[in-house]
């Protein structure tokens, strides 16, 4: 252990415009408690410096569980013919976002997973429903489109969209996602940011294998790419995929990616993922909000498809009520001193 050249390594790391990435594999290396500990702290002192003490609610409505894709580790794989497909009608929608406004959140995220027949004028209907009904934000998360559709949920009222990278390696990305490309990935995260949106991304901690120096990579392309919302969890195997049988994602080292996303973004909108909260029996979403995340993310998916929008198995809170993680919400928030947030929550990138 040598904590004093952990303590210059993060103080250079946190000062640089551009820090080095020998610095972040140095530091994603840690297993020292004293370390880690130093690490954490200042993530957290980097989030209440910029961020403030607010915890900010996102209500998500998992619209449809229909997917063109094959990706190896993900449960709604078109492939996996065990599972119900479901998708909500308006009406559903317009419900359940109604649910998340008597909750007081002022944002709410439409996901699905990437469904080739998906009607992209609909679409466009759900968010000027949405817009006329509600004083609410809007974040789109339904994978990659052509420009032409992403404008039209723009021009329609949606205001953010989350498209995560998963890996920025090409080649682990490939290897992971067949009959997808990573160029028309990198793509879409452009044409999104050109049509104004609020863009967040985000990356898997854990998949096969995945380096230390590849998320490293991860960090500096949030950083280079300015995003607003970064989103990090780790890898929950799910036994309809290719990785069945792999190991679950390192929590340490998501906490790990956590921070230093935090120190080196600065004020992008890091979620405490539930995929955090369902990696083992302990809430880690509560260390990563302690290691600089500001955002949890209750499900507001009616009860009867909660289970169904299956990413990976046992994922926390799929058979309570719906909204009742907005309480919870509440209850871990006063748990470490911190409070919820019931703004927009609007991207603070043009604060700097």
């Amino acid at each position: 252990m040598n904590i004093s050249k952990t303590k210059d390594i993060l103080d250079r790391t946190y000062d640089r415009e551009n820090p080095e990435a020998k610095d972040l594999v140095y530091l994603i290396s840690l297993e020292n408690k004293d370390d880690l500990t130093y690490l954490f702290s200042l993530a957290d002192k980097v989030r209440q410096e910029y961020m403030g003490q607010g915890i900010l609610l996102r209500g998500i409505v998992e619209f449809s569980n229909y997917c063109r894709n094959s990706c190896y580790y993900c449960g709604l794989n078109k492939n996996n013919a065990r599972l119900a497909r479901y998708k909500l009608t308006i009406q559903e929608i317009i419900e359940s976002v109604d649910h998340i406004i008597k909750r007081n959140i002022k944002t709410v995220v439409l996901q699905s997973g990437e469904c080739g027949e998906l009607d992209y004028l609909w679409l466009a209907e759900v968010i000027k429903e949405i817009r006329l009904k509600f004083d609410i934000a809007i974040t789109l998360s339904v994978g990659e489109w052509k420009e032409k559709e992403y404008k039209s949920w723009r021009d329609a009222g949606a205001d953010r969209y989350l498209l995560k990278i998963e890996t920025t390696d090409k080649k682990l990305y490939q290897s992971l996602h067949p009959q997808m490309n990573f160029d028309n990935r990198m793509r879409c995260l452009e044409i999104l940011r050109n049509l104004s949106y609020q863009v967040g991304t985000g990356n898997i901690i854990g998949l096969k294998n995945q380096t230390l120096e590849q998320i490293v990579g991860d960090i500096l392309f949030f950083k280079s790419g300015n995003f607003d919302m970064v989103g990090i969890g780790p890898f929950i195997p799910h036994p309809e995929t290719k990785l069945n049988f792999e190991p679950k994602g390192n929590v340490s080292l998501t906490l790990k990616t956590v921070a230093l996303a935090r120190i080196v973004t600065k004020n992008a909108h890091i979620p405490a993922t539930t995929a955090l909260g369902s990696v083992g029996e302990e809430d880690y979403r509560i260390n990563a909000l302690k290691a600089g995340a500001n955002v949890l993310m209750p499900n507001f998916t009616p009860l009867k498809y909660k289970k169904l929008y299956e990413i990976y198995p046992n994922k926390r809170c799929v058979d309570e009520a719906v909204g009742a993680c907005s309480f919870c919400a509440e209850t871990i928030a006063s748990s470490i001193n911190r409070f919820i947030d019931y703004s927009k929550g609007n991207s603070l990138k043009g604060a700097m």
